[in-house]
């Protein structure tokens, strides 16, 4: 019999300004435990502030089965924890308020919303292998939204976030300058052209592109549940060779993580390597089914931990911006994301840009809105890129389950289907 104790301590200030008006700051304090106890291949589990064999008897006696699970038994151990230079807890929350006052009436538009948040998560695990691993980190972060309307209504959105403390703000009014000069100018943009042609995304955009249509693909439960384009396919070329992908927890970007939700410690997950496809992400029960490695188990609190990216990232290439521009001729070049959908099943993906520009004779012309791309999880095989990366932060949901993760990219030349979003 296996079994594995998680408890989760977590505290988090969340305040908004909007349309000049400041809530009420919230503050949520959770704190409770999963145990989880695997027999005759079927798991029982039980959450609550209970002691460790109450716990585990409770688990136990919520085995209704007999099943087909099994885990890849890891060795692990050892603390963390992530010291910020500036504990956001010695900012007051005046100082707080003011801070988010001072970005509200710099956005100029009347109709903006400015959200702050703060965490701070406790973690212990042990398990019946005799691991035992603890961490403490620290999350900070803001985000604004504004809105104006011309020949229709407009959005543009930015975000800060990062693992850490107060100094990790020191970037929020270069968000505001961004939104600033390009608000005003996307209420005159032109709609887009349509159809397949070249397309320069940005950072932001390929991040994402990478993280749903791609990151999704490669976790194991998808490939076990026969839900993804890229089962069976280890060992097997799906991208050009100047490709390569990594999920990595180590990096303190938004989806930094010491140990994951099964106690293993963070690693570093080559998935593609020079358009070969190396691995899935992958929990205890994944890897043992699939013979990877784990390491990608996340939970949102204390809820059953499931496979899940950190994170994510397109490496980077050796081509300068108008490199890029040049090769791309004739095409559109687009920036940001307002979300979009995937299908792992499938590959097939459809995003929408916040804004961006035509491009005619390797030049960047005029601005265009409401632009959306469509295509699958094969334009990777023929891909340009660019010679930095850019990490944008965001929540990740799975099965009712949000986690923080960042996704990566450089200045990422494709070809595909444009449209009207």
């Amino acid at each position: 019999m296996y079994y594995d104790i998680r408890e989760v301590e977590a505290e988090v200030l969340t305040f908004t300004i909007e349309n000049g008006i400041i809530e009420k700051p919230k503050i949520t304090h959770f704190h409770s435990k999963c145990f989880r106890v695997l027999k005759n291949g079927f798991w029982g589990v039980f959450e609550g502030l209970v002691s460790d064999s109450e716990g585990l008897k409770l688990a136990e006696n919520n085995i209704i089965a007999e099943g087909s699970a099994e885990i890849m038994e890891v060795k692990s151990g050892g603390k963390y924890e992530l010291k910020p230079k500036i504990d956001p807890k010695d900012i007051s929350i005046e100082e707080k308020t003011n801070f988010l006052r001072d970005l509200d009436k710099s956005i100029k538009t009347n109709t903006k919303r400015v959200g702050y948040i703060e965490s701070l998560k406790m973690f212990e695990y042990r398990d019946s292998c005799g691991n035992e691993v603890s961490y403490t980190v620290p999350r900070i972060g803001i985000s604004i939204v504004a809105i104006d309307k011309g020949e229709s209504l407009q959005f543009i959105s930015k975000r800060l976030m990062k693992p850490g403390g107060w100094e990790q703000l020191k970037g929020a009014f270069e968000l505001v300058e961004e939104v600033n000069e390009v608000l005003p100018k996307l209420l005159k943009a032109k709609s887009p052209p349509s159809g397949e042609m070249n397309v320069l995304m940005n950072p932001e955009l390929a991040g994402v592109f990478i993280h749903e249509a791609f990151g999704h693909a490669v976790e194991a439960d998808h490939v076990l549940q026969e839900n993804s384009v890229l089962a069976g396919k280890i060992g097997e070329r799906i991208a050009g060779e100047n490709v390569t992908i990594i999920d990595d927890p180590t990096i303190e970007e938004f989806g930094f993580y010491p140990f994951d939700d099964e106690g293993v410690k963070a690693n570093r997950k080559v998935l593609v390597e020079n358009g070969i496809l190396k691995s899935y992400l992958h929990s205890k029960e994944t890897a043992k089914k699939l013979g990877g490695y784990p390491g990608n188990a996340r939970s949102d609190g204390v809820a059953f931990p499931i496979v899940r990216m950190s994170n994510t990232f397109l490496q980077k290439g050796d081509l300068e911006f108008e490199e890029l521009l040049e090769l791309c001729r004739n095409g559109v070049f687009l920036i940001g994301s307002r979300g979009g959908e995937t299908n792992p099943a499938t590959g097939y993906f459809q995003f929408s840009a916040q804004y961006g520009y035509l491009v005619k004779n390797g030049e960047i012309s005029d601005m265009i809105r409401d632009v959306s791309l469509m295509g699958t999880i094969d334009i990777l095989k023929d891909v340009k890129l660019g010679k930095e990366i850019e990490f944008d932060p965001g929540f990740c949901g799975k099965a009712f389950q949000i986690v923080p993760v960042a996704d990566g990219a450089p200045m990422t030349l494709c070809r595909t289907k444009v449209g009207g979003a």
